[in-house]
Parts: C-alpha cells; structure tokens; sequence
C-alpha cells in the first residue's frame, strides 16, 4: 500500500493537448502542466504528427515535475484517444500520420473488417466497426503504403510508452479494443486477421490496464524529467481515464465526458451488447466490464460556430434566455461532416437548426442544449440495450468548466450530477498508476477521488417539448431508429 506521501503521474493526450498531473495519495495534484497539440482535417480525414505528440508531452512533464520539487514519483500511466493508430518502423520511429480517433476515410476497410470478423464481433458485444474504430484504419494504412519488414502498429500511447522505456513494451487492451482484440479470450483474432491478410509480427503484445509495463529509462529521463526507474503502468483510453478520474467503477455509475466530443463511460456487471454496433465495452476492474460510446457530437461545435465570442458574456446571456414554452431553439452539436458516431451511426449526419434563433445569444443557447439533448438521447439508447444506467452520473471534461452547462445538462437529463473536484483524465491516470503496487483501483479511487458541487435538475421538465422535437427530426432524417426513438419518447413522457 502506499505511504502518504507517496505520488504518481498521469499523462494525457487528448485532442487539442497534451498534460501531466502529479497527485498525492489523497488525490491532490501537487503540480500540473500542459502543452497544445495540432491537427489536420480534410474532409473526413483527421491526422496528427505522432513526433508532437513525444515532444509536447516531454515539456509537460519537465515542467511538471520542476514545480513538483524534491517529492518522490513512484509511478505513472497514460491515456490517449481512442481508435489513433499509425505505423512505425522496428526502432519505433514513425511511418505515418496518426489517423485520429475520428477519422473516417476508412469506409471500404470498415466493411472487409465486418465481412470477415461478423461473429467474432458479435460475440463481442458491439456487433460492427465503424470506419473511425482502428482495425479498418490500420487496413486503409497497409493498403496505402509500402511498409518495410519489421513495421509496427502502434496505437497513441503506445509510441510514448516506447519512449519512455527506451524498448517497444506491450500494449493495453483498452487501447487495442477498436484493433479488434478479444477482450473475452485475450488475444488477437488470428483467424480474421489472416483473412484480413494482417501479419501477426505487426501486432503488439497486449496485456490488462493496470499491468507494469517496465520502468523510466535513462533517455527518457533525461528528455522528460521523468526520474529514471519509476514504474510505468498499462493504460486506457481517454474516456476510460476520465472515469476513473471521476470515481464511477460501481455497476450503474457513469461518467459523461464533454470535450471536444461527448464520450459516455459506465461501469456494468455484465456485457453490454449492441446490435448497432455504436456501443462497446471496455474491460473493468473485479470482473465489471465498462460500456461507453464516443459521439461526434459535442463542445467542439462551439469553437466551430462561435470561434471568437467572449464565452463568458455569451453564457450570461444564454442563461437569460426565455423562449415560449416548447419553441426553444436547439441546435444538432455534430462536431464535423464525417457524421455521427453514437447514439447513433449515421456517416452521412450533419448538423442542422430546429426554430429560429432570436439573437446570437439564442443561438448560443441553442447550441448548448443541443449538447445536453444529444447526451440524454445517449442515456436512452443505453437504456434501450439494457445497460444500467441508474447510478451516479459524473460530468467531466472541458464543457464541464461552464456552470450554466453543468446545470442545463441536469435539467434536460433530469437527474441529479456530480462534478468531481478534479475532472480531467490525466487524473484518472495517475490514479490508475497507484495501482502498481497491486492496491485493487475501487480502493486507489476511493482515496482520491472527491466530489466537489452536486447539481439537482428542474423539476419542471420544461425543456422536454424540444427534446422531443430532436427526437421527431433525427427520426425523420433516417438517422435514429424509429424503435429507438420511441423508447426515448416513452422514456420522456413518464
């Protein structure tokens, strides 16, 4: 067990940056930095340098681990986004751009990888790959390159891990999931990846989050700051660590993520299976398994749509708004034009407006209680499946820094939230670290996770009549299945 000054380190890489978080044994971050991160969008396709991804990540940590002082780092994990694959040569440099988890140029791919893995998937749970899941990725990668003997797949945090133990160590299984590893079996599935024409040599190990991977080495050390020796621990993805952070690992507890996209966590004592394929489950802690979605949906729409608004000024005046009941504008948050990942799978989804914004702070509004609308509907198609979905809710994420959010989100799910003192995943990841000592990750988040505002919802429902207005419209663009929408309609009118 550790001692209480004992501290580990947790390392982010998200979308838009790259951050590192030392906390203590009773969750305190004691020191914190971060570093922006780049991309390239064109069209549906969604790329990343990987080498920005190393250097970002070593300035966080050197600067880090400066303002932490002479406090000892006993471990540390990361986390990374989900489905970000690239391929490296056998020294682990990079070949390619990192495809980003929502990149979805790999539409043909997706459809070999169904054909020849339809039941594996299926026994699985999720049934299908979408095109942005990493397996019909890595496929549009071997076809549209030349890659020489001794080629890697790498998902994101792996090429750090690389790095940081001066050798190619083992993948997560989080991280491998959208490869299409057998969380069941724990293995890959050599037999539709032969069928695939997917050499084995180009695949990682694979081993549970959680499992020491190996320790800082020198190199590394002496490029991050990072003591040489301290044990680096297998991580997860982003929407995984955020849960984490938040403390929601108890069957029905969820934790709701809005960044960039919304990415719905929850923990489950059983495996969650989707016919639509937008739903997956991660493997949790004591025998729970951890069903989510990731949507293309969310706070992204608002630096699309209002890139250089005073947010704060436009906040005040969104909260001011009053619309005749049932008239509410609202606004469909999709992030992109590679269309909508979850609570539906829809690629040729874009956004739209339902009603007329009076001024931009309507429109603001409208946007916003797009997001908490989208997330709702999310609940219910994971009610739909026969998910838990009663428990805790946690909101994390960057949209959670706005208070009128939290509370409109509360409103329009019309539960009760918790936000977390410390709501972000590279928290969860440090978290997640302190278990390399075989403390059981229930108890690591018990000690560190704290809960700092509970939220209750309107008990006037009044956002109901718009909720439903989303419903009639997504129904009728094809997009959310008329079965689907029906339970969210009877959801909403009990």
């Amino acid at each position: 067990m550790h001692s209480d000054d004992s501290v580990t380190l947790g390392l982010d890489l998200g979308t838009q940056s790259a951050r590192a978080v030392a906390i203590d044994a009773h969750g305190t971050v004691l020191a914190a930095a971060s570093r922006p991160l780049t991309s390239r969008r064109d069209g549906r396709s969604h790329e990343q340098d990987p080498e920005q991804w190393w250097t970002a990540l070593a300035e966080a940590c050197r600067e880090t681990l400066t303002l932490l002082g002479p406090r000892t780092v006993t471990a540390l994990a990361i986390d990374g986004t989900s489905g970000t694959i690239l391929l490296a040569d056998a020294q682990g440099t990079p070949l390619t751009p990192a495809l980003m988890y929502d990149d979805g140029r790999a539409a043909t791919e997706a459809a070999r990888a169904n054909e020849a893995g339809a039941d594996i998937w299926q026994r699985l749970g999720y049934r299908s790959m979408q095109p942005s899941w990493a397996l019909p990725k890595l496929l549009w990668l071997l076809e549209h390159s030349a890659p020489p003997q001794g080629t890697r797949l790498l998902h994101q945090i792996d090429l750090i891990t690389w790095r940081l133990a001066g050798h190619q160590v083992a993948s997560d299984a989080s991280h491998a999931l959208k490869t299409g590893y057998d969380l069941i079996d724990e293995r890959w599935p050599d037999k539709e990846f032969a069928a695939l024409n997917i050499p084995g040599s180009l695949l990682p190990e694979v081993v549970r989050p959680g499992t020491v991977l190996g320790t800082v080495a020198a190199e590394a050390a002496r490029i991050t700051g990072i003591p040489e020796g301290v044990a680096i621990v297998a991580g997860m993805t982003d929407g995984c660590a955020a849960q984490i952070g938040a403390g929601a690992l108890t069957p029905g507890a969820w934790n709701s993520v809005l960044g960039t996209t919304l990415v719905l966590k929850g923990a489950s004592p059983h495996l969650v299976r989707d016919p639509a394929g937008v739903v997956y489950c991660h493997r949790g802690p004591a025998g729970t398994w951890l069903p989510g979605g990731a949507s293309s949906s969310g706070a992204g729409v608002i630096s699309r749509e209002f890139p250089d608004a005073d947010l704060v000024a436009l906040t005040e005046a969104a909260a001011r708004t009053k619309s005749p009941s049932g008239s509410t504008p609202v606004a469909y948050p999709l992030v992109g034009t590679g269309g909508e990942r979850f609570p539906f799978r829809a690629p040729d989804a874009r956004p739209f407006m339902l009603g007329d914004p009076a001024d931009e702070a309507e429109r603001f509004h409208a946007h916003l209680l797009g997001v908490a609308c989208l997330e709702r509907l999310c609940f219910d198609y994971l009610d739909h499946l026969g998910a838990p979905v009663d428990g805790p809710l946690t909101l994390t994420g960057g949209g959670a820094r706005n208070a009128y959010w939290n509370q409109l989100r509360a409103d329009v799910l019309g539960r009760p939230v918790s936000l977390p003192e410390q709501a972000e995943a590279a928290v969860g990841m440090a978290v997640l670290a302190a278990t390399h000592d075989g403390t059981p990750l229930a108890d690591a988040a018990a000690a560190r996770v704290r809960i700092r505002q509970e939220l209750t919802p309107d008990p006037t429902a009044r956002f109901t009549p718009t909720y439903l207005a989303l419903l009639d419209e997504l129904n009728h663009r094809g997009w959310l299945a008329t079965e689907v929408a029906d339970h969210a309609r009877r959801k909403a009118l009990q």
